[in-house]
């Protein structure tokens, strides 16, 4: 019997209502690495069309299924993504 679930669960279930806690961008710190979208569970961060100053492309979520783990902040070496309370 299989108890865990696959990964990209969220995006079949709409996660997003249920978060304490989401991410931030921090456009302007991004270096458009890529790391943030490789270490999400769920692979909903992705990266934009949209330019920063230094002319990097840089990266954003879909809220609608994101579940706060923080994992993409945690292991961002720019400190480009911030965890803050999600406001109801």
């Amino acid at each position: 019997m299989k108890i865990t679930v696959q990964p990209s669960s969220s995006i079949i279930n709409k996660t997003g209502p249920w978060r304490a806690n989401r991410p931030n961008f921090l456009h302007d710190k991004c270096t458009a690495c890529g790391i943030c979208s490789r270490i999400c569970p769920e692979g909903i961060i992705y990266q934009t069309d949209k330019t920063n100053a230094a002319g990097k492309k840089y990266f954003a979520c879909d809220l609608t299924y994101c579940k706060g783990c923080g994992l993409c902040a945690i292991e961002c070496p720019f400190k480009a993504i911030e965890m803050e309370l999600e406001e109801k």
